[in-house]
């Protein structure tokens, strides 16, 4: 069954397909959650939350992009939600006097591992920490990002380029060094 014709079926409040097409993302939207929950129970709650909410507003998918990438965006902002809900709040940027420079430089040594860079991201402060996650793992782009967290696109290319920097200093720290 194509993908399109699930959605169709979805959008009739036909439980099977509903039933399909969460067992074909789920796995995957988990571990979106998870990227920015931390926490297993959480994840899950963040998930279930994302379907239902899919499955209600899935009249407003217009196939524009793919269902999993309409899905993601819902599991994004849900888990930012239950992050603002835990006290853990974005700061805002005084971006009146902020001047962009795009570096595009994402060289290291190939001895790291994703993991080690997942955990650099981790140790992050929220503010950069949600833009570097959300442009390098989630392959948001710049307005998507600054939709979802509300912020300006200039405010998130200045927060990516400052995460960036702080990513590169903490690899840097743990003897990887970053090609800059």
């Amino acid at each position: 069954m194509f993908q399109i014709d699930l959605v169709e079926k979805c959008k009739a409040n036909n439980r099977k397909a509903q039933l399909k097409l969460y067992k074909q993302y789920c796995d995957g939207m988990y571990c979106v959650a998870m990227r920015f929950v931390k926490n297993e129970d959480d994840a899950e709650d963040v998930l279930q939350e994302s379907f239902v909410k899919a499955f209600q507003k899935i009249d407003q998918f217009k196939g524009e992009v793919t269902f999993g990438a309409w899905l993601k965006r819902i599991v994004v902002n849900k888990s930012i939600d239950f992050l603002k809900t835990k006290q853990e709040k974005l700061v805002a940027l005084d971006e009146g006097v902020m001047h962009v420079v795009e570096d595009e430089d994402w060289t290291i040594e190939n001895r790291v591992t994703i993991n080690e860079i997942r955990r650099a991201i981790d140790s992050l402060s929220e503010k950069y920490k949600y833009v570097v996650l959300m442009y390098l793992l989630e392959g948001f782009d710049h307005n998507e990002i600054s939709e979802v967290l509300c912020i300006t696109p200039t405010a998130c290319r200045t927060r990516l380029l400052r995460g960036k920097g702080y990513l590169k200093e903490i690899l840097k720290e743990k003897g990887y060094g970053t090609g800059s």
